[in-house]
């Protein structure tokens, strides 16, 4: 099983590396720029070279970067398109650079432009930013559908795929907490959702899962994450996915409101869960 939380890099990606080992991760996601701002930092060499070194010998699997909240692709305010299509655009460049296997970041919203409008602005802005020749792979997050969000159907992250040029450098991570929120019942209908994902979508291009459990109802449209088994998905739904035959290969981040401590703990306790299967 691959599998981690959040980790700032504040103190740089070799410490946050060390963290991951700490606590029995295998990966873990990071942002790839000031989550709630526009600024993104040097790389050091050496930190960076010590953080490849680390992931090398503890057999890390793919690691997730995760683009600020300050993007939107999809709005109708010029300044923020254009400074979303800057921010993915390096972003795409600066995390390839450095062997990230994954960028993901929300579609956008709307904001009262229209799904169509919203949706060919986030296609025009990944035919900028994705040159073909990259190594890294984009991945359209699936939202909750709360306000004028893009990418809470299926439908609709597939229609930005199918617009991309190089679709073999597009692909999706699944957030379980958004996706059941969406209306997507994950807890009594998880193999029919599986096949829906894989008809409308194709299951090759699901590459990464945000492993949340959510404090709201079923179809709340709300995004809120919480505790692994202490919130509506529940912790037998949550180990039921994480075993899926189709679904057990691949990364899960967890982006659960707890501190490193606690993240240590939540991940013994999904393992002991996973391995009593």
């Amino acid at each position: 099983m691959i599998i981690g939380p959040h980790i700032t890099i504040s103190k740089g990606f070799s410490k946050a590396s060390e963290i991951a080992v700490e606590i029995g991760a295998n990966t873990f996601q990071f942002f790839s720029r000031n989550p709630r701002g526009g600024n993104a930092k040097e790389f050091d060499k050496k930190d960076i070279e010590k953080f490849q070194k680390i992931r090398k010998e503890n057999n890390f699997g793919p690691i997730l970067a995760h683009a600020p909240y300050t993007i939107n692709l999809g709005g109708t305010k010029d300044d923020v398109y254009e400074f979303g299509k800057r921010a993915i655009k390096e972003d795409i460049a600066r995390m390839n650079s450095i062997g990230i296997e994954y960028l993901c970041f929300h579609p956008g919203s709307h904001v009262g432009g229209g799904i169509e409008f919203g949706t060919k602005r986030i296609i025009d802005a990944l035919n900028e930013a994705i040159i073909g020749n990259e190594d890294l792979v984009v991945l359209l997050e699936t939202m909750s559908g709360k306000g004028s969000e893009i990418g809470f159907t299926f439908e609709q992250i597939k229609e930005i795929i199918d617009g991309v040029k190089f679709k073999e450098r597009i692909g999706v991570c699944l957030d379980t907490c958004h996706i059941y929120s969406a209306g997507y019942d994950i807890v009594n209908n998880l193999d029919d959702i599986i096949d829906e994902f894989d008809r409308i979508i194709g299951l090759d291009k699901l590459k990464a899962i945000h492993l949340n459990d959510t404090m709201t109802d079923f179809n709340s449209k709300k995004d809120r994450h919480e505790q692994i088994g202490k919130g509506k998905i529940g912790l037998e739904a949550i180990i039921n996915f994480i075993t899926h035959e189709k679904l057990k290969h691949l990364p899960f981040f967890l982006e659960t409101p707890l501190d490193e401590a606690g993240h240590k703990e939540e991940i013994k306790m999904i393992k002991e869960e996973v391995n009593k299967r």
